[in-house]
């Protein structure tokens, strides 16, 4: 049987991808583009309603063909119905349990071979399979890590923790093990994610900033990227986190979403801290790491967003120049709380987007024409996707050095002599 696997959203889904690819091959059946397959597996992602509206279309023009299809991914959780509307047939797997899409395929393959037809929906509560386990990976270089499933906060836009519940913190012996194990398959950059890292451990006795020291005391020559954190749960750690970062193998950068500069939209989102409290977190850690890489989320048009709320957030953007923003346009998601709230005019959303995109390029570009001539170290992440190798500093930024030049998993010495909107280009020094 041939199967193909489509990929939607965050990190944690595409490590739990990887895991049902490596599950798929060793199962023995063929994995294909996804127009030669005979069952689909599309890993969905449901934060935007762009994103859920082309998976749907996708569902539904997957059952008029006629192929099999399997949905997994947040989606099931909160939008099970949705789904089955658009394609009665399709098998499901609930996010916590994509060790069993075996079980799901063989149901497929032995309808397929003249057995009864039955809809197939596995749907649990905890999660399962997510470590210590073989990957397929989307690059052979790069370790995914998922340290734990789910949220303890319920902030009003956000259906995530809907979708995959309260927090459920991993074993970090397991943990531990599961980066052990890549590294000596070869790995060379570990990326630990979740939908909030910062809560690692809140739920048992071992928090994220010793989880990050018993992740550096692994022997070998490898570097972490610490995913995403929300300031409300990095203020209790914060002190230790920076202890911890200290360590050469982790990379200087930290996401923390700000969606807001305003405190009264804040509070609307029920978002637990205070553009105040951010200010502090991240102060004190450039303070500490002065070449300190910053990525941030903001949400534009959230309902009841004032003109002065919004200009808040661009003097913020102009003062803390982050070096990326994701910036997303508010779009109400299914049972959460925002979804009671009244829209802003679809006008002032999109002029307020590309007021704010415009200003994020400007300060983008101007802090990197500062870094044209820098020389120092750096680690070599993997063969990038244009002509040449992608390297990173100690704060993650992105170089491209000559084909041929170095190889992933070693350190040299480099001097970036030109920037592109999306990466430095940089010469080896001898």
């Amino acid at each position: 049987m041939k199967a193909h696997i489509t990929t939607y959203g965050c990190s944690a889904n595409q490590a739990s991808s990887e895991i049902m690819i490596a599950s798929v091959r060793d199962l023995g059946y063929e994995l294909v583009d996804e127009k030669d397959a005979e069952v689909v597996v599309i890993n969905t992602c449901t934060v935007k309603y762009t994103t859920e509206q082309k998976i749907l279309h996708k569902i539904e023009d997957l059952g008029a063909k006629g192929i099999d299809l399997v949905v997994t991914g947040c989606m099931p959780q909160v939008q099970l119905e949705t789904i089955l509307e658009r394609n009665p047939d399709a098998h499901i797997l609930g996010v916590n349990s994509i060790a069993k899409i075996g079980q799901v395929l063989r149901s497929i393959e032995n309808s397929r071979n003249g057995g009864s037809r039955e809809r197939v929906e596995l749907i649990s509560s905890e999660p399962e399979g997510f470590l210590k386990t073989a990957h397929s990976r989307f690059n052979p270089n790069i370790h995914i890590c998922q340290i734990s499933q789910g949220c303890d906060y319920s902030c009003a836009y956000c259906i995530v923790t809907i979708a995959r519940g309260k927090l459920r913190s991993f074993d970090a012996d397991s943990i531990v093990e599961d980066i052990r194990m890549a590294v000596d398959e070869g790995c060379r950059e570990i990326w630990l994610t979740s939908q909030d890292n910062g809560q690692y451990g809140t739920d048992r006795d071992v928090l994220l900033p010793e989880l990050l020291r018993r992740i550096v005391a692994i022997p070998g020559d490898f570097k972490v990227r610490v995913g995403m954190m929300n300031p409300f749960s990095v203020t209790p750690i914060l002190d230790e986190l920076i202890d911890a970062f200290k360590s050469d193998k982790i990379y200087k950068i930290v996401h923390l979403p700000i969606q807001s500069a305003s405190d009264s939209v804040l509070k609307k989102m029920n978002r637990y801290h205070s553009i105040e409290e951010t200010n502090a977190i991240i102060s004190r850690l450039k303070d500490a790491f002065p070449n300190l890489t910053l990525f941030t989320d903001i949400i534009v048009g959230f309902p009841g967003e004032s003109d002065e709320d919004f200009n808040m957030t661009l003097e913020w953007v102009k003062t803390m120049k982050p070096d990326k923003v994701n910036i997303s346009r508010y779009t109400p998601r299914p049972l959460t709380k925002a979804l009671e709230y009244r829209n802003l005019d679809t006008r002032i959303v999109v002029e307020r987007s590309h007021k704010l995109h415009k200003l994020c390029d400007a300060i983008k570009l101007d802090s990197k024409k500062k870094m044209i001539g820098w020389k120092g170290e750096v680690f070599i992440s993997m063969d990038a996707k244009v002509k040449g190798v992608m390297a990173r500093t100690a704060s993650y930024k992105p170089v491209v050095l000559p084909e041929g030049s170095v190889s992933p998993g070693t350190s040299c010495d480099v001097e970036i002599y030109d920037t592109t909107a999306g990466y430095f280009l940089g010469r080896v020094l001898v």
